[in-house]
C-alpha cells in the first residue's frame, strides 16, 4: 500500500468547509443614462455595471448597451404610442450618453385600445 497524502483534504482546506457568500450588487456601480438632446426628459433612469478590475473597465462594458425607451416616457406625454431603442455612445464620470438607434412601431397598447 503506498504511503501519501490525502489529495482531498489537502487541496481545499477542512472537508466541507463552505465558501464565503458574496454579494454580486457589492461588485457593481450604478450609472445615470441620458437621453440625447432631441427629447424633453433627458434623464432615463440608472443602470448597472460591474466595476473596473484589473483590464476589464466599466465604461467599456456600458458601451453599445441598448435601451427601449417608450416616447410617452421621453416627451411626458401619454398620447405617444411609438418605441425608441437607444444606444450608448460616451461615458462620462458616472453618466452613460446615448444615441437614437432605430424606430420602432406602435405599441400594443394603442392597438389594443383602438379595439
Amino acid at each position: 500500500m503506498a504511503v501519501g497524502k490525502n489529495k482531498r483534504l489537502t487541496k481545499g482546506g477542512k472537508k466541507g468547509a463552505k465558501k464565503k457568500i458574496v454579494d454580486p450588487f457589492s461588485k457593481k456601480d450604478w450609472y445615470d443614462v441620458k437621453a440625447p438632446a432631441m427629447f424633453n426628459i433627458r434623464n432615463l433612469g440608472k443602470t448597472l455595471v460591474t466595476r473596473t478590475q484589473g483590464t476589464r473597465i466599466a465604461s467599456d462594458g456600458l458601451k453599445g448597451r441598448v435601451f427601449e425607451v417608450s416616447l410617452a416616457d421621453l416627451q411626458n406625454d401619454e398620447v405617444a404610442f411609438r418605441k425608441f431603442k437607444l444606444v450608448t455612445e460616451d461615458v462620462q464620470d458616472d453618466t452613460a450618453w446615448c444615441d437614437l438607434l432605430a424606430e420602432l412601431k406602435d405599441t400594443n397598447v394603442k392597438a389594443a385600445g383602438l379595439q
